[in-house]
């Protein structure tokens, strides 16, 4: 994982080159199993809190990554304020969320929303971090900006001011996760991508740790959604930041965030066909659009 893509050179990162096999697989690798997670987490509820749920997940990712010697690498503590801020902007608020979210609206439709990332990853890397999109990722960008907004309004105005609200807290999330993403990706060049979604993960824990101990005492045991919590923490977090860090520290953080284009076709699928979530004609075509968008963000900078 922590060898270099084979087109191009050790110690070299050129993100502004088209995505490389490598790139390609920790593409649909992690796009499998962060579309998922939503299933997962529906799972969960059945028998848990979303705070128990929540920091379940980040605990047993921060155990599956700490485990690991390279885990163990030292990073200057100059950089030890950018870690702090990915353990609340990338773990600790968005991953509270979308439980949260997912008690007012459906997998499949938060799935959905999740294809917001990469529009908010652009936007924040050309106001922020000078990263402004060119030429095609332009017309990406505004693609993915209109169906996100067709999948918000249609999905939100289903359910009335309830569904509105899981809409919001899912949108809000991606807003954090298109800061990170822009963030993550100079710090994981440095170092690699173990150390710093490790360190990440265990802060994050900590700062989860409150609402996980109120979720303990509002939580059932039950076989089922604790193997689902299970498998979301230490595969679906410990083993798919590691991934996404790595995929973050190949092509960028603006373009890594199009993972999130694969995320919908699969939390779609797995939803629909698991758990019979609905989803409207509307809000299928507006991710046409986000799919469309992806491809040309995805495409080469220049």
């Amino acid at each position: 994982m922590s060898a270099p893509a084979t087109s191009r050179p050790a110690n070299a990162v050129n993100d502004r080159e088209p995505f490389s096999p490598r790139d390609w697989i920790l593409f649909v690798a992690v796009g499998l199993i962060w579309g998922s997670s939503f299933l997962l987490i529906s799972i969960g509820l059945k028998a848990f809190h979303p705070g128990l749920i929540t920091w379940a997940r980040v605990g047993l990712g921060a155990l599956a990554l700490s485990v690991l010697p390279s885990a163990r690498r030292a990073i200057d503590r100059a950089d030890g304020r950018r870690i702090l801020a990915l353990s609340i902007i990338w773990v600790a608020i968005p991953f509270t969320l979308f439980p949260l979210a997912q008690q007012h609206i459906n997998s499949a439709v938060t799935g959905l929303l999740n294809g917001a990332t990469p529009i908010f990853a652009g936007i924040i890397g050309g106001l922020f971090f000078a990263r402004p999109p060119r030429g095609p990722q332009r017309i990406g960008l505004g693609l993915g900006f209109l169906g996100i907004a067709i999948v918000s309004v249609a999905s939100g105005g289903d359910g009335g001011s309830t569904a509105a609200i899981g809409v919001l807290m899912v949108l809000a999330a991606t807003v954090c996760y298109g800061v990170a993403t822009n963030i993550a990706g100079p710090i994981q060049q440095r170092y690699g991508s173990i150390p710093v979604m490790a360190r990440m993960l265990v802060l994050a824990t900590v700062w989860t740790a409150p609402f996980g101990l109120v979720g303990v005492a509002r939580s059932d045991f039950s076989v089922g959604p604790a193997v689902a919590i299970t498998v979301l923490g230490v595969v679906g977090t410990g083993v798919a930041f590691a991934l996404m860090a790595e995929l973050v520290g190949s092509v960028g953080g603006p373009r890594a965030s199009i993972i999130t284009h694969l995320i919908p076709i699969v939390s779609l699928g797995l939803g629909v066909g698991f758990l019979g979530d609905d989803v409207s004609t509307v809000a299928l075509g507006g991710v046409v659009l986000v799919l469309s968008g992806a491809a040309l963000i995805s495409r080469r900078e220049r």
